[in-house]
């Protein structure tokens, strides 16, 4: 696709990254030299210095025949006003950064107006992000599938944990549970389980299983008390707004606390139900006066990465039994994972997610990338015209690094062998590392029969754990 991002910023920047590794065509416009150097450096993708709003940029550069826009900008105005202008100079799709909550509340009617075809809400999704992960019990990621009637847990074996040393083949005699490990990450590599494969300290796994399934395993391998009460969050930008807003609704007590007094005065005002405290959350005899080792979780969600990362540790230090820490830049995983932090939430990722999912087209119900961004889970829904439908699993021919993981039909989640066959309306979880856009795409069609590779990965699929 031809795409053009508007605005260099830490989500443009991501977009950009993930968009022209797929093999896109990305042009940036920012106004920023700076931000347009970093991504000339960095990025193989047409910097452009300028704005979004002015006609003649977007004409310089295509955008009366281009794909995409997406509006990224730090103005929700502008982002609007871009993606309007966009779509009269002839651009095919729009999508635009909408993030103040006074316009969250109108989105269905700007989006009629404005002609905008998505619009992204970083803070909004982070929210909902960390709300969910909150409901489950040692859960880094929850994702869901099939309308919620699979889920994919993210979960890290921290030394201690009854996991470790389990073989895949005696998982479920074990914790009797019906979940699969559909994936490993052991030291920034991905490994597909066979039934020999022990699971490790340090590993991160991903579980997929129906919802309640989930639920009772992620219960049973994690010692920390399961409800939530009462939470307590540093910072009061727009991400712990709607975040305590979701937390009220669930009957959650929450408390606030912000170093700036204009922003706690309009958090009272907004969040007559929440507690709003004046002060530093790095603060560690404030935090201790205000009970922190009583509550529950504790999230961190100020603008600056260093001050979050202090104040976890401080919750870490408190014996906090779930912290959940924002972190704006990425960082290598020596470095964030020896810090021994819970949860960690980067808002532009949740985003970029959710773009790649949109960009894919509409095949892809869902999808969510796995060790940063190297692998994904996809789902797709099988139709008729698909040329694997009907046929026993081992007779197809498929391309390498690639596991359907599970397949949900109208009565049953099935995590298949050879003999499985996937059925028109079938919704289809596929494990991979490769850029796939339709089922079709796993199948490989250079030459016939089933190679050695394909009898290995049927051998693997046999040997994990049935639902």
């Amino acid at each position: 696709m031809k795409i053009i991002i508007i605005g260099a910023g830490k989500v443009g920047y991501a977009l950009a990254t993930h968009l022209s590794a797929q093999g896109n065509d990305i042009t940036i416009i920012d106004n920023n030299p700076k931000a347009l150097e970093k991504v000339e450096n960095n990025l193989d993708v047409l910097p452009v210095k300028g704005t979004g709003i002015s006609t003649s940029t977007l004409l310089e550069n295509g955008c009366q025949s281009i794909d995409l826009i997406i509006a990224v900008t730090g103005s929700d105005e502008v982002n609007m006003l871009c993606c309007l202008t966009a779509k009269k100079l002839g651009a095919h799709r729009t999508i635009a950064r909408i993030r103040d909550p006074q316009y969250a509340k109108e989105l269905l009617l700007i989006k009629e107006d404005l002609g905008l075809d998505m619009v992204i809400n970083p803070e909004e999704a982070a929210a909902d992000e960390i709300a969910r992960v909150l409901t489950v019990p040692g859960a880094i990621r929850l994702e869901n599938f099939a309308k919620g009637r699979v889920r994919m847990v993210e979960v890290l074996l921290k030394e201690g944990s009854p996991l470790i040393g389990t073989k895949m083949k005696h998982f479920g005699d074990k914790f009797g549970v019906s979940v699969l490990i559909g994936a490993i990450i052991r030291e920034d590599k991905l490994i597909i389980p066979t039934g020999d494969t022990a699971l490790e300290t340090n590993d991160t796994i991903y579980a997929i299983g129906k919802s309640a399934a989930i639920y009772t395993f992620c219960k049973r391998i994690h010692d920390k008390p399961s409800k939530v009460k009462n939470i307590m969050i540093v910072g009061g930008g727009k991400i712990a707004y709607y975040l305590a807003r979701l937390l009220n609704e669930m009957h959650i007590k929450v408390k606030i606390i912000e170093n700036d007094s204009a922003v706690c005065e309009a958090l009272s005002e907004e969040l007559p139900n929440t507690l709003i405290i004046h002060g530093d959350g790095t603060d560690s005899e404030l935090l201790a006066q205000e009970h922190l080792e009583a509550v529950d979780s504790f999230i961190t969600l100020t603008g600056r990465d260093e001050e979050n990362i202090i104040s976890s540790l401080i919750a870490k230090q408190s014996e906090v039994p779930r912290v959940v820490t924002k972190i704006s830049r990425h960082y290598s995983n020596a470095v964030i994972g020896g810090l021994g932090l819970d949860t960690i939430i980067t808002p532009h990722d949740i985003i970029t997610n959710r773009i790649l999912k949109y960009v894919r087209g509409e095949a892809v119900e869902a999808l969510h990338r796995i060790v940063g961004g190297k692998g994904e889970i996809i789902e797709f829904i099988a139709s008729s015209n698909d040329p694997l439908i009907h046929i026993p699993l081992y007779k197809l021919r498929l391309i390498p690094d690639v596991l359907i993981a599970t397949i949900v039909k109208k009565n049953e989640i099935v995590v298949p062998n050879g003999q499985t066959m996937i059925n028109p309306g079938d919704r289809v979880l596929v494990i991979t590392n490769k850029n796939i856009s339709h089922l079709k795409d796993i199948m490989d069609t250079t030459s016939g029969g089933i190679t050695g590779e394909l009898k290995n990965s049927i051998k693997k699929l046999g040997n994990i754990i049935n639902l």
